[in-house]
């Protein structure tokens, strides 16, 4: 066996599967992606190069800009959201009654689709019947908000249940990296007279330092990508007060029939997140990992 394994022909043709479908279904798209970023097109017709005039267009696109914005603001939100799953990781760790019960509950947004889960916020934010409304009406508020409705309000308004969404998931992955370190590691600390403070900060956080830097990427990236539950609640409305780039994307290749465009803003946003991960790496980049 550790011959065959050792003949570079026999592992470029195991690798070779894999690599064939990366290329296909990654590398391909993003190249003619970036081809069509450079034609005029709605997506049927001919095709007329323009050169970078769609780029031209984008950055003096004042809605571009503001997607944007909104995009990286879900992100900072996404990032600060996972300090409290962070938290909710280290209580479900401990030995707590009832964690097995609670790690199940956490992870149920996780078998949800985004379109239910859509469904189920548009209802609990009803202007009249929903949830929150009531409970509002019922505390004693005359004249609760119009949720999805109030330019000033909507971008937070979803943005709570996409934090919700993925609770489970972030929440999965520091409990996982939590019980992955060794009990001899926590025994010796509590021996040593550490406190739950001191332990968690301490000894625990350290040692899991590069799984919350891989969070804190995934959180980056999937915030600036996203698009489902927005498309779904609000359409990037009203007046484009919860538009984000996916969605702003979609919207001028699939409705406005600009698919040079819409190409322009994806690829724009394929450069944003492999800047924002380079700028992530480049300011949580440290000398030593801790190894256990």
């Amino acid at each position: 066996m550790d011959k065959v394994m050792s003949d570079k022909r026999v592992i470029a043709l195991y690798v070779l599967p894999a690599l064939l479908m990366i290329i296909i279904l990654v590398y391909v798209p993003i190249i003619m992606t970036g081809y069509y970023s450079l034609m005029k097109w709605d997506g049927i017709g001919e095709r007329t190069f323009v050169a970078l005039d769609n780029y031209k267009q984008l950055l003096k696109d004042s809605m571009f800009w503001k997607s944007v914005y909104h995009s990286f603001l879900l992100a900072v939100f996404s990032v600060l959201s996972l300090g409290g799953y962070l938290v909710v990781s280290l209580v479900l760790a401990g030995r707590i009654k009832g964690a097995n019960i609670l790690r199940k509950i956490y992870l149920i947004p996780m078998l949800l689709s985004s379109v239910a889960i859509a469904q189920l916020w548009l209802r609990i934010y009803h202007p009249s019947n929903g949830m929150l409304n009531q409970f509002l009406s019922f505390l004693g508020v005359d004249d609760p908000p119009n949720w999805l409705a109030d330019p000033s309000i909507v971008l937070y308004s979803v943005f709570i249940p996409i934090i919700w969404q993925y609770a489970g998931f972030y929440i999965l992955i520091y409990y996982a990296a939590l019980k992955n370190i060794p009990s001899s590691i926590i025994e010796a600390a509590i021996i040593d007279g550490a406190n739950p403070w001191q332990l968690a900060y301490k000894i625990k956080l350290p040692l899991i330092a590069g799984v919350i830097k891989v969070t804190i990427v995934l959180a980056v990236v999937g915030s600036l990508k996203y698009f489902d539950l927005i498309y779904v609640m609000t359409g990037g409305g009203p007046n484009g007060a919860s538009e984000v780039i996916a969605s702003y994307m979609y919207q001028k290749a699939f409705r406005s029939f600009n698919f040079g465009y819409g190409s322009a803003i994806a690829f724009s946003l394929l450069i944003l997140c492999i800047v924002a991960t380079w700028l992530i790496r480049k300011l949580t980049h440290t000398e030593e990992e801790v190894q256990y």
